[in-house]
């Protein structure tokens, strides 16, 4: 997704994302909330019940397996 301004001349002045912003940082705490949301979710009371079972059982690294 372009994320140029209207009035810029050109698309092509888009940067990339920095790498250090694109890694998840599993090696951190992984909050119920971040795990919903990783995973598509609404956060609702039933999803972050799932979020805390799944982080209970696999811990940080569950978001992992949801984000490329």
């Amino acid at each position: 997704m372009p994320t140029s301004q209207p009035d810029s001349p050109s698309p092509f002045e888009d940067t990339a994302t920095p790498d250090a912003l694109l890694h998840t940082g599993s090696d951190g705490a992984v909050s119920p909330e971040d795990l919903v949301l990783a995973a598509g979710r609404d956060v609702t009371p039933k999803n972050l019940a799932w979020a805390e079972r799944k982080l209970a059982e696999e811990g940080p690294m569950a978001i992992e397996k949801l984000l490329p």
